[in-house]
């Protein structure tokens, strides 16, 4: 329904502090009140001191060292052991407590099996001492501590590690509702089972090499995808697509961590051409981290969508090209000017991007109270807005009018001749004249910045927390490339380049802090 005219853009960029920590760090075994951990396969909480190999042998192998001194893969860092007496049983409703033909209570932990026994009877041989095996679904009741039946359930019993928390699981499947589910995770919290908080069941599984933390934080985005886009993009951050790609990263950074630190030794010794081969090097992991970070818009678009403000003077097709783009009849359209007082919204997908379309009452003189509140109202839609498009009407062409709400739109918001909040997002000016929908689309997707994306968009993107590391990781990077440039000993561009190190560790959860952590997990849900 409309050609794009003009694109006028307002985005302000946001530059990214510099790490400065160099040297590395270590933590305990607790982290965020959480106890230590058992990493069956992967990643385990905290830094390791990283030192080189030796030149000698033809390979630059990388070593990481634990903190009591003892070699562990770069691979496969193994934590702590843990006991089961040092780990409460948790359990929780996961599913939702509205009306539904099934819900599900969760025990995790190493108590979980002796809980499932107090409280579940199996309709097979109900007068014999319960011991359910691994992997099997069972038939029968649950019970509270007295023996009072509670539901008609099934039993899903996983022993540890194949398990979504790598810990003892227990499955309780009854009828959903408001009371049956609450009565049997009371009667498993009476059994000894404790209340999981927010995340924890995710938090578990990380801590127990289960997933990274690019994975867990998979598991929310997928569960609060918006389009088709998000949750494949989801979906491929948590078989690993992100954690991958960074533990590459980490690996080439630590492995050039190496190489330089085993000739500061021999530096009078180093010839020119492999100081040229390091800086390449390093040019080549810049260019694999920019790679990374350019999916970091797209990532935030996938996750939070895109407010699109349709602004413009009254009666020139605001409200009929919200029509058309969403596909449905949202808002009223006549041929009355200011019949739009209030803001219509609409949802749409543009490129995968979940939009949010927002018809706004036609800027002018208001003749009347109602007609000047949807004014105000649609000055502040075009502020808070990610993209405008102002609407012009194509048979009566551009105006003085038009003119004017356009430098409106861009004029500083303390000139006399700005009455509307300075806008931060781009401005397409659209001449509504009934083609060129998809044209409008595409300028959309471009004006806001979300690019094709992968075709289909199913490759994985940064989150917001993901890019704040990699844009460290970056700075520290050029820093290192810098004074390399410069001339500067090899010493200095060790200094940096830990610090890059670091950064991608705190990307997967190699080394991240307890503020993290607690940021991470705080936003799942109670039974996630």
């Amino acid at each position: 329904m409309a050609v794009l005219i003009e694109q006028r853009p307002q985005i302000t960029s946001r530059g990214c502090s510099t790490l400065s920590k160099a040297s590395w760090k270590t933590k305990g075994s607790t982290v965020a009140g959480w106890r230590g951990h058992c990493s069956r396969n992967s990643h385990k909480v905290g830094v390791r001191e990283v030192h080189v190999a030796s030149l000698h042998s033809g390979s630059e192998a990388v070593q990481e060292y634990e903190d009591n001194g003892s070699l562990a893969s770069n691979s496969d860092l193994v934590g702590s052991e843990q006991t089961a007496a040092d780990q409460d049983t948790i359990a929780a409703v996961v599913t939702g407590l509205q009306s539904g033909a099934i819900a599900i209570i969760r025990l995790s932990g190493p108590d979980a099996f002796s809980i499932a026994q107090q409280i579940f009877v199996p309709s097979s041989k109900p007068d014999l001492n319960f011991r359910p095996q691994t992997h099997r679904i069972y038939h029968g009741h649950a019970v509270d501590v007295e023996g009072s039946q509670l539901d008609e359930v099934l039993l899903l019993p996983m022993r540890g590690p194949r398990s979504f928390t790598a810990e003892d699981v227990v499955e309780i499947h009854g009828h959903g509702g408001p009371v049956c589910a609450p009565r049997i995770l009371d009667a498993c919290l009476a059994a000894g089972a404790r209340r999981a908080r927010n995340g924890e069941y995710t938090l578990r599984a990380f801590l127990n090499g289960r997933l990274d933390l690019t994975q867990a934080e998979a598991v929310a985005q997928l569960v609060g995808a918006r389009s088709v886009a998000a949750a494949d993009s989801a979906l491929a951050g948590l078989k690993g697509g992100i954690g991958s790609a960074i533990a590459d990263l980490r690996l080439e950074a630590l492995t050039l961590l190496a190489d330089i630190e085993a000739r500061m030794d021999f530096e009078d010794e180093v010839e020119e051409a492999s100081q040229t081969q390091l800086q390449q090097r390093m040019r080549d992991l810049m260019a694999s981290l920019d790679q990374a970070l350019g999916t970091r818009r797209r990532g935030a678009l996938l996750q939070s969508g895109l407010q699109v403000a349709l602004v413009g003077r009254p009666n020139v097709g605001k409200s009929s090209l919200l029509n058309a783009l969403s596909g449905h009849d949202r808002a009223i359209v006549t041929a009355i000017p200011g019949t739009t007082r209030d803001i219509v919204e609409a949802e749409t997908e543009i490129d995968g991007i979940p939009i949010r379309l927002l018809d706004t009452a036609g800027l002018r003189v208001a003749t009347d109270e109602v007609e000047a509140i949807g004014v105000d109202r649609a000055r502040a839609a075009a502020a808070r807005a990610d993209v405008l498009a102002l609407v012009y009407d194509a048979q009566a062409g551009w105006t003085a009018d038009d003119t004017a709400i356009l430098q409106q739109l861009f004029a500083p918001p303390s000139t006399a001749a700005a009455p509307l909040v300075a806008v931060q997002g781009p401005v397409l000016v659209v001449q509504n004249k009934g083609t060129g929908l998809e044209t409008l689309r595409r300028a959309i997707a471009a004006a806001a910045g979300c690019g094709q994306g992968v075709p289909g968009g199913r490759g994985w993107a940064v989150n917001e927390r993901q890019g704040e590391a990699l844009a460290h990781a970056k700075a520290a990077l050029q820093a290192s490339i810098d004074a390399a440039a410069m001339g500067h000993p090899l010493d200095f561009w060790t200094l940096d380049l830990h610090a890059c190190v670091q950064a991608l560790g705190e990307v997967s959860g190699q080394d991240v802090d307890e503020d993290v952590l607690d940021s991470v997990f705080s936003r799942f849900c109670i039974g996630k």
